[in-house]
C-alpha cells in the first residue's frame, strides 16, 4: 500500500509566479526556500519564466496571421533563452533537462510549420501552455541536481478541463480522482481508487495555468490562472496553506509600481479578497479563493526576496480597518449599444445580452443601462468585442470606445477619490456604498 500523506508535519502547497524564477539567481533563491521545508509533504506550483507568457503570446499572434517563419523564428528566441538558462544552472542534469526541453520544443514546432484551421483561443492554449513546462522542467532538474529530491509531474495528466479554451473550466471529479492516485513515483496508477490514496511524503514539482481536455489538448485557465492551480492541489489534498510567492512584502492597498507609497495589508478575509479580485486586482486569481475558503485553508502572501517578512494572511475572519484599496485595469473598451427603434431596453435584450457573453465566455467589468441604450466596459481583447458586437447588432446599433482606464476604489473617502481623479475626463461613474468606478480617457 502507498504511504498517506503525515499530516503531522502539515503538507503545504507552494505557488512561485514567473518574476520569482525570472533569471539564475532568481531560481537559486527559490531552491533556499524549499530546502527550508524538505522535510514535510510540498507541492510546488511553478508559472512560466519572466515574461515567456507574453513571448509566446506574440508567437500565437504571428502564427495565426499566416506568418508561420516569423512565429518559428520568435520560438527560436524562447527555445536558447531557456536553454541558455538551464547551461547555467546545470552540470550533471544538463543533457537530460535538455532531451526533455527538446520534446517540449518539437510539439511547439510541429504545431507552428502547420496553417491555423481552427480557432485562435485553441491555437493559443496549445502554444502559450509551452512556457509552465519549461520553467518546471529546468527548476525541478535543478534542484534534484542540488539535493532537492523531487518529482516532475505534468499536469496535463492530472486536470481535466472541458474545452473552453483560455478559460478552461475544471471537471472536478476526474481531477480529484487522478490527484489522488499518484503513487509514491509520481505515476498514475489504477490500483488504489479510495479517497484515502493521496501524495506520498515528497516534493513535487508541477505546471500552473494549465490542463487538457478528454481529447488530449491543452488547454489554458486564464491569466493569473497558476494561482487558481495551486488552490486546486491544495483543496484536493486537504493541504494544511496555501503560500504564494511574490516580488512585493504581502498584498497591497494598491500596485506599488503605479503607487510607490502603497502600503501593506497584513490580514484579509476571503471575502473581501473576492471582492479586489472581481474588481481586477492582479494578486489573486477570481477563482482562487473559492476552493480555500470551502476547506477553510488560509493562504499566505508571501515575499520571496525577503522570506522573513510575514507577508499576508488571508483566511475566514473578517477585515477590519482597511485602506481604501486601489485598482487600475487599463485597456479598456467601452461599447455603446442602443436600440435600433428607440424602444426601451427591457428584459428581454438584456437578458439576450447575458447570453451572448455567456455562450462567447466574456465578462463585463462595467454596465450601466439607460431607457434605450447600455454601456458595457470590458477588457480590449479584440476577438472577444468583434465577436460580442457581430452578435449584438442583432439587436443594437453597436458603437465601440478603445484606450479607456477603469479605475476602482474600496473603502473610498472623498479625499482619495478626488485625489484619484483629478484631470481625468471621466465618462462613466458607478458608486455603492464600499466601492466607485471610474471610466476615464
Amino acid at each position: 500500500m502507498r504511504p498517506n500523506i503525515n499530516h503531522s508535519k502539515g503538507m503545504k502547497v507552494f505557488k512561485f509566479g514567473g518574476a520569482s524564477v525570472n533569471s539564475v539567481e532568481r531560481i537559486q533563491n527559490l531552491a533556499g526556500i524549499v530546502k527550508q521545508y524538505q522535510e514535510q509533504p510540498l507541492v510546488i506550483i511553478i508559472s512560466a519564466m519572466g515574461k515567456t507568457t507574453n513571448s509566446l503570446e506574440k508567437v500565437a499572434d504571428t502564427f495565426f496571421s499566416g506568418k508561420q517563419e516569423d512565429a518559428l523564428h520568435l520560438f527560436d528566441a524562447i527555445k536558447q533563452y531557456h536553454i541558455n538558462i538551464s547551461k547555467y544552472l546545470l552540470v550533471t542534469r544538463f543533457n537530460e533537462c535538455l532531451d526533455q526541453l527538446s520534446d517540449f520544443f518539437t510539439e511547439i514546432e510541429w504545431l507552428l510549420h502547420d496553417k491555423p484551421v481552427r480557432e485562435y483561443d485553441y491555437y493559443y492554449d496549445q502554444i502559450v501552455c509551452v512556457g509552465e513546462l519549461l520553467s518546471t522542467c529546468i527548476i525541478s532538474h535543478y534542484l534534484n541536481e542540488t539535493q532537492i529530491a523531487n518529482q516532475w509531474l505534468d499536469v496535463r495528466d492530472l486536470i481535466r478541463t472541458d474545452n473552453t479554451f483560455r478559460d478552461a473550466g475544471i471537471d472536478w471529479e476526474v481531477t480529484e480522482q487522478r490527484i489522488k492516485m499518484l503513487d509514491v513515483k509520481g505515476q498514475i496508477t489504477e490500483k488504489d481508487t479510495s479517497h484515502n490514496s493521496q501524495l506520498s511524503t515528497h516534493t513535487y514539482i508541477t505546471q500552473g495555468f494549465i490542463g487538457c481536455t478528454d481529447d488530449n489538448e491543452s488547454t489554458t485557465l486564464g491569466r493569473e490562472g497558476s494561482d487558481y492551480t495551486a488552490a486546486i492541489f491544495a483543496n484536493i489534498l486537504n493541504a494544511e496553506s496555501l503560500s504564494i510567492w511574490k516580488d512585493v512584502e504581502g498584498v497591497m492597498n494598491a500596485d506599488p509600481k503605479q503607487f510607490p507609497d502603497a502600503q501593506l495589508i497584513s490580514e484579509l478575509s476571503f471575502t473581501e479578497v473576492i471582492e479586489m479580485a472581481f474588481y481586477g486586482a492582479q494578486v489573486i486569481h477570481p477563482k482562487t479563493i473559492k476552493p480555500l475558503q470551502n476547506k477553510g485553508i488560509p493562504l499566505y502572501v508571501k515575499c520571496f526576496l525577503d522570506p522573513s517578512l510575514p507577508g499576508t494572511i488571508i483566511h475566514q475572519k473578517n477585515s477590519k480597518n482597511l485602506p481604501p484599496i486601489i485598482v487600475i485595469k487599463q485597456n479598456q473598451a467601452l461599447l455603446h449599444l442602443n436600440s435600433q427603434d428607440f424602444s426601451f431596453v427591457g428584459d428581454e435584450p438584456m437578458s439576450k445580452l447575458y447570453q451572448l457573453f455567456a455562450k462567447i465566455h466574456f465578462r463585463p467589468n462595467l454596465i450601466q443601462t439607460g431607457a434605450i441604450n447600455v454601456q458595457l466596459c470590458v477588457d480590449n481583447r479584440s476577438h472577444k468585442i468583434e465577436q460580442l458586437a457581430s452578435a449584438a447588432a442583432a439587436i443594437f446599433d453597436v458603437q465601440v470606445e478603445k484606450d479607456l482606464n477603469l479605475l476602482t476604489i474600496r473603502h473610498y473617502n472623498k479625499e482619495i477619490f478626488e485625489e484619484l481623479t483629478k484631470d481625468k475626463n471621466i465618462i462613466l461613474t458607478q458608486r455603492t456604498k464600499e466601492t466607485i468606478q471610474v471610466l476615464y480617457a
